[in-house]
C-alpha cells in the first residue's frame, strides 16, 4: 500500500465490482501516477493522504470504467442511414455500397473521433474494435484518451482498404508495430466472420494469434442464416469449424453468439472462449436473443458490446446493460435471472477478462489503473436511490454521467469531452452529413 498519493476521489458510494455485491458508502479512492493504491473510508483517507488533491461527490457513484466488448467506431457515421432491415439486406444493399464510396483513413479517424466522445461521454472507457484503417482508429481514440483495442480485420473481399488477405493482414499488423507499447492502444486479430474468412485464413489468423498472443475477435452465430448456410457449405456449424481450425480458445471473443445449441455452448466453455452480447443490436436487425443465462451457466464470460451506430444506433453501455437484463429474463421467463450485479460486471470486469486485461482494469481494485466513471443519481428520474447498483442497471442512462478518467486522467469534465471541443466534433458530423446524405 502506497503512503502517498496524488489524488482523491471521493464519493457517496463506491461500486467496486470485485467483490461482487459491495457498496461502500461514503469511501474515496486514492490514486498515484494513474493506479489506484487504496480505497477506504473518507476520513481514513484523509488522514492518510492529507496532500492529495480531492474531489467529493456527495451525489455520485463511483464504478470502473465501462468496457465496450464490440464496436465499429468509424460507423457513426453512418449512423441512421439505413434502418429497419435485416442484416443482409443492411449489409449489401445500404452498408457495403456506402463503405465501398466513402470509407477512407479521413472516415475512419473521423467517425471515430465521434465515437470515442460518444462512448467516454456514456462512461465507457475501454473500446474492442473492429474496422479498417485501424492507423485511423488507433490515432482517433488516442487524441481523446481513450483505451482501445483495434482489430487487425480480414475479410476476403476487396474494399478500400485492402485488396486481399494478405494486403488485409500486412497492413493490419504494421499499424499494430505502429502502436507497439502504447500505454493505451492494443491489438486484437480481427477475422470479419465464418461467411466472410476462408479456412486458410483462419488458420493463418490462429497461427499469428498465438505467436503475437492477441486475443481474436470475430462475429459469429449472429443469425440463423448464417449457420443454415455453414452446414449446407461446410458441413457443420460455424464454432465447430472454428474449433476445427483453432480459432476456438480462452483468446477467442465470439461477437453476437445468438443462435446457439447445446453443441456450441459446449464448444465455448470447453474452449474457455468469451462472449461479446450486444442485445440492442440484435434486437434492432431482428437476429434473435442470446442464450445469455445458459451461456453464464456454463461458466462461458459474456461481456456487453454495443456493435457500430449504424445497427445499434447509440454506442451506449446503459442501454445495453438495461437491455440484457430484461432480455435475459424474459426469454427465460424467470424474473431473478441476470441480476443487476451480474450485469453491471458484464460490462466491466467481464470485458477486461475477455480482452486479457483485468490485472490492469475492469474493476476498483488496489494496483489497478484508474479508470472510473462517476455517475450522478440525485436527479428526479433517479430518486429515491435505495439500491446505486439496481439503479445502474434499471434506472441511470448515460446522460447521468458527469466526470470519467482513464489512468487517473480526467478525460470528461461535467459532461464535456476535454480534449475535443463539442464545436470541432459537431462540424466534422455536418461534414460528412453533407457528404453521405448527397
Amino acid at each position: 500500500m502506497s503512503t502517498t498519493a496524488d489524488q482523491l476521489l471521493t464519493a457517496r458510494w463506491i461500486v467496486p465490482v470485485e467483490p461482487a455485491n459491495v457498496v461502500l458508502e461514503n469511501h474515496s479512492v486514492a490514486i498515484k501516477d494513474g493506479r489506484i493504491v487504496d480505497l477506504l473510508p473518507r476520513d481514513q483517507a484523509q488522514v492518510r493522504y492529507p496532500d492529495a488533491k480531492e474531489q467529493v461527490m456527495n451525489e455520485h457513484v463511483l464504478i470502473p470504467g465501462l468496457i465496450n466488448a464490440h464496436a465499429h467506431a468509424a460507423m457513426s457515421l453512418l449512423r441512421g442511414l439505413a434502418d429497419d432491415l435485416p442484416l443482409m439486406q443492411w449489409l449489401e444493399e445500404a452498408i457495403w455500397p456506402a463503405e465501398g464510396k466513402y470509407v477512407s483513413p479521413q472516415f475512419v479517424r473521423d467517425g471515430s473521433l465521434l465515437a470515442a466522445a460518444e462512448m467516454l461521454r456514456g462512461g465507457i472507457t475501454t473500446c474492442n474494435e473492429m474496422y479498417f484503417f485501424p492507423d485511423a482508429a488507433a490515432e482517433a481514440f488516442d487524441t481523446t484518451g481513450m483505451r482501445a483495442v483495434i482489430g487487425v480485420t480480414a475479410i476476403e473481399f476487396p474494399t478500400p482498404y485492402a485488396s486481399n488477405v494478405d494486403e488485409y493482414l500486412k497492413k493490419g499488423l504494421a499499424a499494430r508495430d505502429n502502436w507497439r507499447g502504447h500505454e493505451r492502444i492494443r491489438f486484437s486479430m480481427a477475422p470479419h466472420a465464418p461467411y466472410t474468412v476462408s479456412d486458410d485464413t483462419f488458420r493463418r489468423i490462429a497461427n499469428l494469434a498465438n505467436e503475437l498472443d492477441t486475443v481474436i475477435h470475430v462475429h459469429v452465430h449472429e443469425t440463423a442464416f448464417e449457420v443454415e448456410e455453414s452446414l449446407k457449405q461446410h458441413g457443420m456449424r460455424p464454432l465447430e469449424r472454428l474449433a476445427r481450425l483453432g480459432i476456438a480458445g480462452p483468446g477467442m471473443i465470439a461477437v453476437h453468439a445468438v443462435h446457439l445449441d447445446n453443441q456450441d455452448i459446449d464448444i465455448l466453455a470447453t474452449h474457455g472462449a468469451s462472449v461479446a452480447h450486444c442485445p440492442s443490436s440484435n434486437m434492432k436487425l431482428a437476429s434473435g436473443i442470446a442464450p445469455v443465462s445458459a451461456l453464464i451457466d456454463r461458466g462461458v464470460k459474456v461481456a456487453l458490446g454495443t456493435d457500430g451506430a449504424a445497427s445499434n444506433n447509440r454506442l451506449d453501455l446503459f442501454s445495453e446493460m438495461r437491455h440484457a437484463a430484461l432480455l435475459a429474463k424474459v426469454s427465460t421467463g424467470n424474473a431473478s435471472t441476470l441480476p443487476a450485479a451480474r450485469v453491471l460486471r458484464m460490462a466491466t470486469l467481464d470485458g477486461a477478462e475477455a480482452l486479457g486485461m483485468e490485472k490492469d482494469i475492469g474493476s476498483l481494485e488496489i494496483g489497478k489503473l484508474a479508470d472510473i466513471c462517476a455517475v450522478r443519481l440525485s436527479e428526479i428520474e433517479t430518486q429515491p436511490c435505495f439500491n446505486p447498483i439496481s439503479h445502474l442497471v434499471y434506472c441511470a442512462g448515460r446522460e447521468h454521467v458527469t466526470d470519467v478518467w482513464v489512468g487517473g486522467t480526467l478525460v470528461v469534465g461535467e459532461k464535456q469531452v476535454l480534449q475535443k471541443p463539442n464545436s470541432e466534433l459537431l462540424a466534422i458530423a455536418r461534414v460528412w452529413q453533407n457528404k453521405l446524405g448527397n
